[in-house]
C-alpha cells in the first residue's frame, strides 16, 4: 500500500490550515475592532473649526481615553470626532502629545467604551502573526494581517529641530496606508502590542511598541498631559574608541561630543567638544540612543557623574541635567541632548 499522500488529502490539509489561519485573524479582529476609532481631526481657527487630517485611535479606558499617534493630532487647537464601530460619533480633545514617542492621548465624551487589552511587545518574535486594524484612506475598520518582519528597529522622531529615536520599533509586512496611523497592531490573541505609526515602503510598516517604556509615556500623558525628559545640552554622535581604549574599557565605541550648548548644564559642568562620553552614573554609553534612554524625568535636577575620555585621559565630570522644554529652549539647542 502506498503511503504517499493523495492530492485530495493535500488539498484538505491546506484547506484546514487556511481555515485555522482565518479563524485566528477573524477572532482577533472581532476582539479589537470595537476598540479602534476612526478619527477626524479638526483645528481651531478664527472662523471656526476646520478639517486638519484623519487617522485612527485605540480606546484605552471605558471612560474615554484614546491612544493615537502624536503626528495625527499635532498642532495647536486640535480636536475632532471619533467614530466607533457601534455607530457612535464622539467629540474628543487632545489631553497630551509626545512627539518623541509619537504617542498622544485623547479624551472622548463617553463612559462606556470598549477598552482594548494591551499586550507586551517585548514577547514578540520575528515571524509571529500580527493584525493591523485602522482606517486607511477613511475606510473604517479595515483589517490586514501579516507577520513581524523585524524587531529592534529605531524610528527617528522630532520636535522642532530636536531629534530623538523611538527604540524597539516593530516592523511588519501587514499592509498599512495613510489613515492607519494611530491604529492597533494586535497579536493573534487580540492584544494590542503596537500603535501603527509609519509606512516605510511597499510591504513595510512600522509600529511603536507597547512595552514598559511606552506604558510610562502613556501614563504620563494621561495624568500630566506631557512627558518630562532631562536635558544636558550637547550634540554628538557615535565614534569608535581607539584600540587601546577598547581593551581598557571593554567596549568598541562611545558618544563623541561635537558641540556644547552655551549656558546649558553640560557647559556649566565643563564638557568640551571632542570629549568621548563613556558612562552616565556607571551606565555604559555607546550610542546616542543609549544616552537619550537615560534622559528621563528621574535625572532632572539630580547630580550625575559622566565618565569621559579627554585627549586619552579618563575624566569624571559632575553635571545636573535640567528639564527639556522644546517650547522655550533656544532654537540652536533643539537638536541636542
Amino acid at each position: 500500500m502506498s503511503t504517499q499522500a493523495q492530492p485530495r488529502d493535500v488539498d484538505l490539509r491546506e484547506a484546514e490550515a487556511l481555515d485555522a489561519y482565518s479563524r485566528v485573524v477573524v477572532t482577533a479582529a472581532e476582539r479589537v475592532a470595537p476598540s479602534v476609532a476612526n478619527l477626524r481631526v479638526t483645528r481651531r481657527t478664527r472662523s471656526g473649526r476646520m478639517p486638519a487630517g484623519a487617522g485612527s485611535g485605540v480606546v484605552l479606558t471605558r471612560d474615554g481615553f484614546i491612544l493615537t499617534s502624536a503626528h495625527v493630532v499635532e498642532g495647536p487647537g486640535r480636536g475632532g470626532r471619533a467614530a466607533l464601530t457601534d455607530g457612535r460619533e464622539l467629540s474628543f480633545q487632545v489631553i497630551g502629545a509626545d512627539p518623541f514617542s509619537d504617542l498622544a492621548v485623547l479624551r472622548a465624551d463617553a463612559d462606556d467604551l470598549t477598552a482594548a487589552e494591551l499586550g507586551d511587545a517585548e514577547l514578540l518574535k520575528v515571524g509571529q502573526l500580527v493584525i493591523a486594524i485602522g482606517n486607511p484612506h477613511g475606510f473604517e475598520s479595515s483589517v490586514t494581517a501579516g507577520v513581524v518582519s523585524a524587531l529592534g528597529r529605531s524610528l527617528p522622531t522630532r520636535s522642532g529641530r530636536t531629534v530623538r529615536f523611538v527604540d524597539n520599533v516593530i516592523q511588519t509586512d501587514a499592509a498599512l496606508n495613510p489613515g492607519n496611523s494611530g491604529g492597533a497592531l494586535a497579536d493573534s490573541h487580540g492584544r494590542v502590542i503596537g500603535i501603527n505609526t509609519a509606512v516605510a515602503g511597499v510591504g513595510l510598516g512600522l509600529a511603536v511598541p507597547i512595552n514598559v517604556a511606552t506604558r510610562r509615556v502613556i501614563g504620563a500623558l494621561m495624568t500630566e498631559g506631557r512627558v518630562r525628559r532631562a536635558y544636558l545640552g550637547i550634540a554628538g554622535g557615535p565614534r569608535p574608541l581607539p584600540p587601546q581604549a577598547r581593551s581598557r574599557f571593554g567596549r568598541r565605541s562611545a558618544v563623541e561630543v561635537s558641540e556644547v550648548v552655551p549656558d546649558s548644564p553640560a557647559a556649566g559642568a565643563g564638557l568640551r567638544g571632542e570629549d568621548l562620553l563613556l558612562e552616565v552614573d556607571g551606565t555604559p554609553i555607546e550610542r546616542v540612543e543609549d544616552l537619550q534612554r537615560l534622559m528621563t524625568s528621574d535625572l532632572i535636577g539630580k547630580r550625575v557623574e559622566l565618565r569621559v575620555l579627554r585627549e586619552g585621559r579618563e575624566v569624571v565630570v559632575a553635571v545636573t541635567p535640567m528639564e527639556l522644554d522644546t517650547g522655550r529652549e533656544p532654537e540652536r539647542a533643539r537638536r541636542r541632548r
